[in-house]
């Protein structure tokens, strides 16, 4: 397992405004409606989430950082946990012709709106319960998903991970590492279930038996 920074370029190019996301709107009733995981958090408001969820090509950077560090190649298979609409499935698929990308998201919205090109490789599924045989993955990855469980979902979804692994696993999650960055974490949130420093995360990821690697989304 190592801490390994794929996901801060491209999270720290959004700006922020911490406290107007506490201030403007009733936050309890915004995180309710979130998580739903239905249009409002996709493309409503962007009190209740991203406020439209658009590809824009972002992700094909981050596609190109999983390639280079875990040694990809055409023909390789990768799972993504919580895809949403699918657009890391669609970059990977262009940058590694004839591979075999797929993607599961628990919102039926997200996959019913994924991107044209992926829609035969994704499908509504929830990480505790992974449809797919025991290793059947070169490369399992879940970008900002997992800490949108409560404890002992997250460990069976690590464990899930580890069972359909059979080379590599990256995972993100929120973290902080200060007050300062744990007070803006809160700030922002608002589908969090559980949320932890860096060291406990590791903790966490030992005791699920997770062996793969991590990296962690922070709030400064």
């Amino acid at each position: 397992m190592a801490f390994v920074d794929l996901i801060s370029s491209l999270h720290n190019a959004t700006k922020r405004n911490y406290l107007l996301r506490v201030t403007e709107h009733d936050k309890a009733e915004c995180a309710e409606v979130a998580k739903r995981f239905d249009k409002e958090y996709f493309d409503g408001d962007r009190r209740h989430g991203y406020g439209g969820f658009r590809y824009d090509g972002r992700w094909k950077a981050f596609g190109e950082k999983l390639i280079r560090q875990y040694g990809l190649k055409p023909g390789d298979s990768v799972l993504d946990i919580g895809c949403a609409k699918g657009f890391l499935v669609k970059d990977l698929l262009g940058l590694l012709p004839g591979s075999d990308i797929r993607g599961v998201d628990v919102s039926a919205y997200a996959i019913a709106h994924a991107e044209p090109e992926v829609r035969d490789r994704v499908q509504v599924a929830d990480a505790v319960r992974l449809p797919f045989a025991d290793k059947s993955f070169d490369l399992v990855v879940s970008i900002n998903t997992l800490h949108n469980l409560r404890v002992p979902g997250l460990f069976q979804a690590l464990r899930e991970m580890e069972r359909v692994g059979k080379k590599h696993k990256y995972l993100v999650v929120d973290s902080y590492r200060n007050e300062r960055e744990k007070v803006n974490l809160l700030y922002w949130q608002v589908t969090c279930e559980c949320f932890f420093t860096p060291e406990e995360w590791e903790f966490l990821f030992r005791q699920a038996g997770y062996t793969g690697d991590y990296d962690c989304v922070f709030f400064p």
